[in-house]
């Protein structure tokens, strides 16, 4: 490479986004942030890099991928084809053109052209599936070793029809929650409530075990360094970080369809936190549970300490798992009640919670989901309080066709996925 091209790879390397990326005539105003944001994240790549790759070779003329940036670039291209399905509010046939076609892409320049279509070029295989409308996003999820959604952390998969896998996908680092599986989770579970297709839901974690908990090197400086300009603005503002982080769990309670737990391995700190908030939970043999965060210098705030106890139903053991921070095993766990069900292996159990929430998913959603909803009111309140709540409940939801579909089908002595039901 010349002088000449070495000086305008160096210009590219050093340029910040903004200057790089916000001075075309953007197609999309609206969205130059979320545009930028996942630029950024492509860009540190090249920036950390000490190796003498170009974006631009000067005699080719040509944009070749660079290999070392090939995870980066499928995490911004996730960002930037979510863009496109989502926010962008695409028709399937624009969406599917401009993904295929980026170099033909309106407002940007020929330089911005070619950076999307490398972008695109290497994530394709995995992003595909963006190409749709947004609405059919959960129902085309697709299986595979790597994340098939928009998410960085979340791999979505529907292994039966009605049913909806969430996998926890950070396996190289045993799924700790890094800041975006906080706001992802949140996300996902948004999407899942809202979706008719979905009936039952069942989380998992990719590699050797559940997860690991916290990721305490990507969030140590929400924790160790909040902002404010005094103690009670820094107060305030940790007390929102904190409520925040507790809604990522909480999601998964006030989801109305039926959450299914399937944990192997260890299940440690936020881990519990997030098992406490589903309504079923499995484990294999190999796996144990751990109350960590008194080991850290703090109290749990996101769930176990309000759950566990009602989980359980042991205020002792709760005590002594909270205080201790000693490991649960899962011959115990199934004893105390956290699980409900132990399998041999993470492929028997998978199997199993699937083959659960295939029976669940079989019923009648009106009833499945008011079950649930009444379920975790009467958690909270009276028994007389719970009955009242029931009573207002059930005066508008029997008048379901779903009743008479149901007793229909026990007396001509039909299995109840034979009986076919709307959606809810």
């Amino acid at each position: 490479m010349g002088e000449e091209g070495r000086a305008e790879s160096t210009t590219l390397r050093s340029a910040s986004v903004e200057d790089q990326w916000g001075r075309c005539e953007f197609p999309y105003p609206h969205l130059l942030g979320p545009w930028i944001s996942g630029l950024e994240t492509l860009s540190q790549c090249f920036v950390r890099q000490r190796k003498d790759y170009c974006v631009r070779t000067q005699k080719k003329k040509k944009y070749p991928s660079c290999p070392f940036a090939a995870s980066v670039q499928d995490q911004s291209a996730a960002v930037l084809l979510r863009c496109l399905s989502l926010s962008w509010r695409l028709t399937s046939e624009a969406a599917e053109s401009f993904v295929l076609s980026p170099s033909k892409a309106p407002g940007l320049c020929r330089g911005q052209r070619a950076m999307l279509s490398v972008i695109f070029r290497s994530a394709l295989p995995k992003y595909g599936w963006l190409r749709l409308p947004a609405q059919t996003w959960v129902r085309t999820m697709s299986s595979s070793d790597g994340p098939a959604s928009p998410f960085t952390t979340l791999a979505i998969s529907r292994p039966a029809e009605s049913v909806t896998h969430v996998q926890l996908h950070r396996p190289k680092k045993l799924n700790a929650m890094n800041k975006a599986f906080w706001r992802e989770m949140v996300e996902c579970f948004n999407e899942i409530a809202e979706d008719q297709d979905c009936r039952v839901v069942v989380v998992s974690g990719a590699g050797k075990i559940f997860t690991a908990g916290i990721d305490l090197m990507d969030m140590a400086g929400d924790m160790l360094q909040p902002e404010g300009d005094d103690t009670a603005r820094i107060s305030w503002n940790i007390r929102k970080l904190v409520t925040k982080y507790q809604e990522t769990f909480s999601v998964i309670e006030k989801c109305p369809k039926p959450v299914v737990v399937a944990v192997h391995g260890a299940c440690i700190g936020g881990g519990v936190d997030l098992i406490t908030a589903c309504d079923i939970r499995l484990c294999t043999q190999d796996a144990w549970f751990q109350v960590k965060e008194v080991d850290i210098g703090l109290a749990a705030d996101v769930g176990t300490l309000q759950r566990l106890p009602k989980v359980i139903g042991s205020r002792s053991l709760v005590n002594e798992l909270a205080l201790t921070a000693r490991k649960m095993y899962a011959d115990e766990a199934k004893s105390s009640g956290l699980v409900s069900r132990v399998f041999p292996d993470k492929e028997a159990m998978i199997a199993g919670a699937l083959e659960m929430a295939g029976e669940i998913a079989a019923r009648s959603p009106v009833a499945v989901q008011g079950t649930k909803l009444n379920l975790i009111y009467s958690r909270d309140h009276s028994v007389a309080e719970g009955l009242h709540y029931m009573a207002t409940w059930n005066m508008s939801m029997l008048q379901t066709q779903d009743v008479m579909k149901s007793a229909q089908a026990v007396m001509e002595k039909k299995s109840p996925k034979e009986t076919v039901f709307s959606k809810l």
